[in-house]
């Protein structure tokens, strides 16, 4: 009995535990749905709400003309909220059939049974975020909208859509790299990496809830932050005469099957890049871009380097034109080791002038007058070419662009053969753009230009930001070294390397290059074969230059590789491109002959259009006469008008002479006057059927004739 009672006494106290907790539970029960409530609703909307960064439309890219390079079109993500609160049983099931169609017809990556088989599913297993369709374009979601169900919108037809935007370039290769990219796991390029900040606008905000399976979907239809649109940028590049750079380049690197190559023009004056191509080769027959030598590689420049060795000679007021250097059969030796130098081609003559030296680009020649001159001092030729600029890292804005270097008499690898293989371009590094840039100046009267890629940033077709364009050095030589420098160009093209590009229409200056390019740890030994960079940089017209241009192809295949033959045809293709559709670069006809000899001439008609269309072109003319119609005459340049009383004597019934009036004012006066009148032909009024003089009245009949 002892037994039993203890046992009781445990079932009771473990029954009273049980009921303590039960009434715990109820009152925390009660607690929490009557005072805490909200609190804990708001923890559980945090776990499943958060806000999303919207990204807002980024910037167009137009080049010079308006021609659009880059821009971000829009597309679309459409999802289907299937247990939406407004789509009843009997509305889903009616509707079913018809929106599978429409999808299968507007998106055939699945039939109409697999589309119905994926919304019945959805529905059945209350799913409230089914995807669709990625990648939808403007126009297919706005015929999506109109589709079954999805038109009574997103609360009535379940209805969702969500926005990205994808980078577009119109024009695919060309300027592909100048124009670049901006992406936050890769290096920024181009353009669009150095604007980047310009470009991209603010991002907005929008409230998303995370459902089953991790799929995120749109609170509310409306954005919370709406995102403000990024500027659109104005470049320099003119895509008609890029186009033209790309494929000269593209046919001269197939035709002589070179590594790569690149293109640079630039606008004299201003520093305004027009055109900036670069093409590597991707496997044996094609070639893209995939690099900007142009801007990112600095290599041993060669023969255009003569130049400026040159310039700095005449500038200390060394070397003339006129000077005789030896030759020596085209080959020299320097140095403790006698390392040797040769001319490409040995010389017709030993005894040559300067502009010879040059025109030919011989080696010997150039490297003798240097080291003549500066062998004492060859820190007085570097210091010489710092201050013309030779050195200077130019700071585009366009990221990658690799530091030149001139070595320096005080550097560790200075030798003794330095100073005459800098003076013909080696032991020296420099990229296309910083040669151009020296040329450029050149033509400039010899201001030197930053390189400019942008005009303007815009924002909804109001200027934010307008570029100009910097003077890097005001005078990189006076003005005797630069006529001297551009005579010795304008003699290259017309007696030296560059002969193959005369013409006999317009005058193009310049300089010729072929260097040959170290091998790694090899260098230069012949043993493990030859490579060679040709090139071709100058400006035209050469009598007042509008453009200069450099042209570099690296490791042409074959025996062709001189400067002239590979990189000359490509200069010579775009400069008679832009000369023969550029207005601004051809001279002004004599306004004063263009008077004298072709007056335009008028039809006689009313006095107050034909004085202001005069007036307006700018052509003299004897004082004003009164009256209401004219004719007009010419005589040593001056045209002279005369009254003519052609309503007046309508008016009075007398038929007017109505020769040299044109069709418009002769039906306005006799059609006014009661006449009825039959033209023949177009032009000005030559005969009339009814002679001057004679007595008319209403409803006559009169034909004209024109001439």
């Amino acid at each position: 009995m002892e037994e039993r009672k203890g046992i009781l006494a445990r079932i009771y106290v473990v029954y009273l535990l049980v009921c303590i907790l039960a009434v715990c539970i109820l009152v925390k029960l009660v607690r929490t749905q009557a005072f805490e409530g909200e609190h804990w609703k708001q923890v559980a909307e945090n776990f499943t709400t958060e806000y999303k960064d919207i990204e807002a439309v980024r910037g167009n890219i137009f080049d010079v003309n308006g021609s659009l390079l880059a821009t971000s079109l829009p597309y679309y993500e459409i999802a289907m909220d299937v247990n939406a609160d407004g789509i009843s049983d009997k509305m889903f099931d009616e509707n079913l059939d018809s929106l599978a169609q429409s999808l299968a017809a507007m998106f055939p990556d699945h039939q109409k049974k697999e589309y119905r088989k994926m919304l019945k599913e959805a529905r059945d297993q209350h799913d409230r975020y089914l995807v669709l369709h990625k990648d939808v374009s403007y126009e297919q979601l706005q015929l999506v909208k109109k589709f079954p169900l999805f038109r009574k919108g997103r609360y009535g037809g379940g209805f969702i859509w969500t926005q990205t935007n994808k980078r577009e370039l119109p024009f695919q290769l060309l300027a592909s790299r100048t124009i670049g990219r901006y992406n936050e796991n890769s290096k920024p390029l181009g353009l669009e990496g150095a604007y980047n900040a310009d470009l991209q606008g603010i991002g907005g905000k929008r409230l998303m809830r995370k459902i089953a399976g991790g799929v995120e979907m749109p609170v509310n239809d409306e954005n919370e932050v709406e995102p403000q649109d990024g500027c659109d940028l104005v470049s320099t590049i003119d895509i008609n005469i890029q186009d033209v750079a790309e494929n000269a380049l593209m046919k001269q690197l197939i035709e002589h099957k070179a590594d790569h190559g690149c293109v640079i023009l630039m606008e004299v004056s201003t520093g305004e890049i027009r055109a900036i191509a670069n093409l590597s080769k991707q496997d044996s027959d094609t070639y893209g871009e995939s690099f900007n030598w142009s801007i990112g590689a600095a290599t041993e420049p060669g023969s255009t380097f003569k130049l400026a060795s040159l310039m700095a000679g005449m500038e200390d007021g060394y070397i003339d034109l006129n000077e005789t250097v030896d030759l020596n059969n085209g080959y020299v030796e320097y140095g403790n080791d006698h390392t040797p130098m040769h001319d490409a081609e040995r010389p017709k003559k030993n005894i040559a002038t300067v502009m010879e030296v040059f025109a030919h680009s011989s080696n010997v020649g150039v490297s003798k007058l240097i080291s003549k001159y500066y062998s004492k001092d060859p820190q007085k030729f570097i210091d010489r070419l710092n201050k013309m600029g030779v050195n200077m890292q130019l700071g585009l804005d366009i990221p990658g662009e690799a530091p030149p270097k001139l070595k320096n008499t005080h550097d560790r690898d200075w030798s003794s053969v330095s100073l005459p293989f800098i003076s013909i371009g080696y032991e020296s590094l420099l990229t296309p753009i910083q040669t151009l840039t020296f040329y450029n100046a050149v033509a400039n009267d010899g201001k030197m230009m930053k390189p400019l890629f942008v005009r303007q940033l815009m924002k909804r077709g109001r200027i934010v930001r307008q570029f100009t364009p910097e003077v890097l050095i005001p005078s990189i030589a006076s003005k005797s070294t630069l006529d001297k420098a551009r005579k010795l160009m304008e003699e290259v093209v017309k007696n030296g390397t560059a002969k193959n590009l005369q013409n006999s229409i317009y005058q193009i200056a310049g300089k010729t290059g072929t260097a040959q390019i170290a091998n790694g740890r090899h260098g230069y030994s012949s043993h493990y074969g030859h490579e060679y960079q040709a090139s071709f940089v100058g400006y035209f017209p050469a009598d007042h230059p509008k453009y200069s241009c450099i042209v570099v192809v690296s490791a042409p295949s074959g025996d062709v590789y001189y400067g002239a033959l590979v990189a000359g045809p490509i200069f010579k293709e775009v400069s008679d491109k832009i000369y023969s559709t550029s207005l601004d670069i051809h001279k002004d006809l004599n306004h004063d002959l263009l008077l004298t000899n072709n007056i335009p001439q008028t039809k006689s008609g009313s006095a107050s259009d034909i004085k202001r269309v005069y007036d307006e072109l700018k052509i003299p003319s004897k004082p004003n006469v009164n009256g209401e119609w004219i004719r007009s005459s010419f005589n040593d340049s001056v045209v002279s008008f005369s009254a003519v009383k052609i309503r007046e004597e309508l008016n009075s019934g007398v038929m007017p002479d109505m020769s040299g009036m044109g069709i418009k004012d002769a039906l306005y006066l006799l059609e006014n006057a009661g006449l009825t009148v039959r033209a023949l032909g177009s032009g000005t009024i030559k005969k009339q059927s009814i002679p001057a003089g004679a007595k008319v009245s209403k409803g006559n009949h009169v034909t004209i004739e024109l001439s």
